[in-house]
C-alpha cells in the first residue's frame, strides 16, 4: 500500500480506542494473534476481530499463517511514524491521568517505535546529535551534516546501505508520550540496530520497552553525551 496515510484514514483507525490500542501494541514490529490484542485493547475477540478485518481490508495490517493460527503485524514502519504523530497532536489525556500508567510508565523512558528509538532516550539523543552539529531539522526531516557522517560512519552506520533504502531517510517523529522529536526512518533503525549490536540497549520479553545496558549507559554519556 502507499505509506502514507491520509488524514481521514488515521482519523479512521484511531476513532475507535481499541484500534489504536491494538496499533500501538504492534507498534515494535511484532506480529501478535488476535487474542493478545484483544486483551490489550480490553475488548472481546468477537469485536477484536472486526477492528482487524477493517484494519486488514485498509492495507494497514498484514496476515501471517503458523498452522491454525493468524498473527498480525503492521505492514510499515511509517505507519507507526503516522500514528505517534497524530496521538501527539491529539492526545487530551496527560499521561499521568491514564488508568494503565503501569504499563505506559516503562515506555516513556525508552522504547521501540517499530524500529527505531523512541520515549526520552530517542529524544535526548536526537537533542545531542543536533547540539553536536551531526545533525540538523529540515522541514519534517533530519539531515546529517558532514561532521555527522564522518562520526557515525566511524561508529558504524553503514551510509551506502542506506543510500539504497527506500524508506524515508531521517524522518522526525514527534513522540507520543514526550510531545518532542526523535529520529526514525530508515537512518533511526540503523542507529536502533547499531545500538542493540554493541548491546547498549536490550529489548524487553515484552517487546516495546528498551533498557540501558550498564556499557550503554556509560557509553550514551562518553559518545553522544546523552544522560539518563
Amino acid at each position: 500500500m502507499d505509506e502514507v496515510l491520509t488524514l481521514a484514514q488515521m482519523a479512521r483507525l484511531i476513532s475507535a480506542p481499541a484500534r489504536a490500542a491494538m496499533l500501538l501494541a504492534l507498534a515494535d514490529g511484532r506480529a501478535l494473534p488476535a487474542s493478545e490484542l484483544a486483551c490489550r485493547a480490553g475488548i472481546s475477540n468477537q469485536t477484536a476481530s472486526e477492528h482487524l478485518a477493517l484494519m486488514k481490508n485498509m492495507g494497514i495490517l498484514c496476515v501471517e499463517h503458523c498452522g491454525r493460527h493468524r498473527y498480525y503485524r503492521v505492514v510499515s514502519p511509517r505507519i507507526m511514524e503516522v500514528l505517534e504523530d497524530f496521538l501527539a497532536a491529539s492526545s487530551e489525556v496527560r499521561i499521568a491521568e491514564r488508568p494503565d500508567i503501569a504499563r505506559v510508565a516503562p515506555l516513556r523512558h525508552a522504547r521501540m517505535c517499530y524500529d527505531h528509538l523512541a520515549g526520552r532516550l530517542g529524544i535526548a539523543l536526537a537533542e545531542k546529535l543536533q547540539e553536536k552539529k551531526w545533525v540538523f531539522l529540515e522541514e519534517r526531516d533530519f539531515q546529517v551534516t558532514d561532521i555527522g557522517r564522518h562520526h557515525l560512519g566511524n561508529f558504524g552506520i553503514d551510509w551506502p546501505a542506506l543510500g539504497r533504502s527506500r524508506r524515508l531517510f531521517g524522518r522526525r517523529c514527534i513522540d507520543w508520550s514526550e510531545r518532542k522529536p526523535h529520529i526514525g526512518g530508515a537512518f533511526g533503525a540503523a542507529l536502533a540496530t547499531r545500538f542493540m549490536e554493541l548491546d547498549w540497549i536490550r529489548r524487553s520479553q515484552e517487546g516495546r520497552p528498551v533498557y540501558l545496558t550498564k556499557e550503554g549507559r556509560k557509553s550514551f554519556l562518553d559518545i553522544f553525551e546523552v544522560i539518563l
